[in-house]
């Protein structure tokens, strides 16, 4: 385990650092192009929302296909073609333009995040997932930490060689997506059988464990994909994550504007901007190993729901700025915390054979909820002139997810009393023994 952890961990955290940076830098390039190329509030926020439209609409056969013709060769295909179009950004020319290539680099990344964590469950069993999840998630929070700063040097570079420092920032963020993706053939490996890195030994071990814990869940009687996209199950966890989808690309998109409304250069706001993201590596990293330890998934999914709904909404009543960037690192830190244990829960709920289509599925709806997110809260934005009343969609929707997870907790807690079983934490950790590194 310690060899696949070094060896796949790495790499894929670097490829999420580029493929969220290229996604949300827009919210630092604003700063700029905004002016630049005509756009209002809510025309930016349209644009921003509209990846996850393409995003949507092909994350479901992405996955399939990573299934068919295998993750190296998938995850290599979706890094190149979004740094293409992450580069062509630089050619953006008012709102339709802008749309249209927001739109297409959603289409390229489309199945990225649930194909990696469709990945993970390939090489790593049920009591190393949450950790590792969690750590490949921190892609994230440091795309925005490390990568907030840098692009905002980067809109120093203004009038070299005839480019607007805007420009020159999606230029330079996009290459390293496409040189990471022609890497994707040599580093990763299909499967611990084609692991050649691991001795045979290991590869047997490895292969075994994840064949016995496959075993161990129940498979149900097997269902076409349509009947698998309309299972109430999977549509609640899908509502629930729309919600958490929403609160972290409307705070990476809109954080620096809020943060620069206080009275800030923009050199300042981009900084301030990275400390929220800082903050959250750490905690979810700590947040995960706690769930993987408990194994009972649900209140390390309701906890950060309850935290970014009440950090949100606070921020209407606050105007120091100090207690605004604690209010924002407070639901930064919520966002990815929750991730971790969440998408553990997924795969270790549902049937192995439907995990695929069930994560892109989920994943995809949530990019409708970034979408509705990112939209809504330029229009409230745009219509009110008030960033913390923009938030209240985001509010509401984490506010609802909330309620879904209690009631979806208390009700399983219920039916395995009435089955006379353990809880659902009980019974998996008395099923699972965690493996020695």
């Amino acid at each position: 385990m310690r060899k696949a952890m070094w060896r796949i961990v790495p790499f894929i955290i670097a490829c999420y650092f580029f493929a969220y940076l290229d996604r949300v830098n827009v919210g630092i390039a604003a700063l700029q192009m905004n002016d630049a190329i005509g756009l209002s509030a809510e025309a930016f926020g349209f644009g921003s929302g509209i990846f996850f439209v393409g995003y949507f609409i092909f994350e479901v056969p992405s996955n399939m296909f990573l299934e068919r013709f295998g993750a190296r060769r998938w995850i290599a295909r979706i890094m190149v073609t979004w740094g293409i179009l992450a580069g062509c950004m630089v050619f953006a020319s008012g709102p339709v333009f802008y749309s249209a290539l927001r739109f297409l680099l959603g289409l390229a990344e489309a199945g990225f995040y649930p194909g990696i964590i469709l990945y993970i469950t390939y090489f790593f069993p049920k009591s190393y997932r949450g950790r590792v999840i969690a750590i490949f998630t921190t892609g994230v929070p440091l795309s925005v930490f490390l990568g907030s700063p840098v692009s905002t040097l980067l809109l120093e570079l203004h009038g070299l060689m005839g480019l607007e420092g805007w420009q020159w920032m999606f230029l330079m963020e996009a290459l390293p997506s496409v040189l990471l993706g022609v890497a994707c053939l040599w580093v990763l490996s299909d499967s611990p059988r084609e692991a050649k890195w691991l001795a045979a030994e290991e590869r047997e071990w490895l292969e075994q464990t994840l064949q016995a814990e496959r075993l161990a869940q129940t498979p149900g009687p097997r269902r076409r994909v349509w009947s698998i996209l309309a299972d109430p199950r999977v549509l609640a966890c899908a509502f629930v994550y729309a919600g958490v989808a929403a609160s972290s690309i409307g705070l990476a998109v809109w954080q620096p504007q809020i943060i620069k409304s206080h009275g800030l250069s923009n050199i300042q706001a981009g900084f301030l901007s990275a400390v929220p993201y800082g903050v959250a590596v750490v905690g979810m990293i700590l947040w995960a190993r706690m769930s993987d330890k408990s194994l009972h998934r649900a209140p390390y999914v309701l906890i950060p729901l309850l935290v970014i709904t009440f950090s949100l909404a606070s921020l209407g009543a606050i105007d120091a700025l100090s207690l605004t960037v604690l209010g924002l690192s407070l639901a930064v830190m919520s966002t990815y915390a929750f991730k971790g244990p969440f998408w553990a829960f997924v795969t270790e709920t549902f049937d192995a054979s439907e995990v695929a289509v069930i994560l892109a599925h989920i994943n995809a709806i949530g990019g409708l909820g970034s979408f509705l997110g990112s939209w809504a809260f330029g229009v409230v934005k745009g219509a009110t002139g008030s960033y913390a009343l923009g938030l209240l969609p985001i509010v509401a929707l984490t506010a609802l997810g909330a309620l879904t997870v209690a009631l979806i907790s208390t009700r399983a807690r219920h039916r395995a009393r009435a089955l006379g079983g353990a809880t659902p934490g009980t019974a998996q950790r008395a099923k699972i023994k965690p493996a020695s590194s």
